[in-house]
């Protein structure tokens, strides 16, 4: 790929893509480009390897991978590289994610896989994850995530004000 967007989110199947609505808010709240995929660790493996071996000397830099169950695409993508990757376990299932997140955060000593938690705030919290890794290197990307960081706290006051309003006490 010519022009390999810094950020990857590859997802083991399409149908994890709505649970990954803020991931993908996130990344364009902050106008940092994405590729976005759909590779599965187990039925396309050799798929996965290629893309890696393509995209990472293209310039990728850092990887989210998604994935349920089983949840190996994060622990795949880490074995074949050694640029961060970010792991957001899917909830879905028989054990509702618990499956996923324990197969994602627990990886071998030497592969390494930053695990968010599960959920929508997982998903934002991957994104961000992967903006700040950038914001080292690029001071735009970091102002940014530092005023996200700053309208969400500014959110938080907000509503204490609004709930402190309601309820004021004696």
């Amino acid at each position: 790929m010519a022009n390999q967007a810094p950020i990857a989110l590859v997802m083991g199947s399409d149908s994890d893509l709505p649970k990954l609505e803020n991931t993908l808010a996130v990344l364009k709240a902050l106008e940092i480009p994405l590729e976005v995929r759909v590779i599965s660790a187990h039925r396309t493996p050799d798929e996965l390897r290629q893309w890696l071996d393509e995209a990472v000397p293209d310039g990728l830099k850092v990887i989210i991978a998604a994935a349920g169950m089983a949840a190996h695409l994060a622990g795949a993508c880490a074995a074949h590289t050694t640029i961060p990757v970010i792991g957001i376990p899917i909830v879905g299932g028989a054990l509702s994610g618990l499956d996923a997140l324990l197969s994602t955060v627990n990886m071998p000593g030497g592969v390494p896989v930053g695990t968010v938690g599960l959920g929508s705030a997982g998903a934002k919290n991957a994104a961000l994850f992967a903006a700040q890794i950038l914001g080292v290197a690029d001071a735009g990307i970091a102002k940014r995530v530092a005023e996200m960081r700053a309208a969400d706290a500014d959110a938080v006051r907000a509503k204490d004000a609004k709930v402190r309003a309601a309820y004021p006490g004696e």
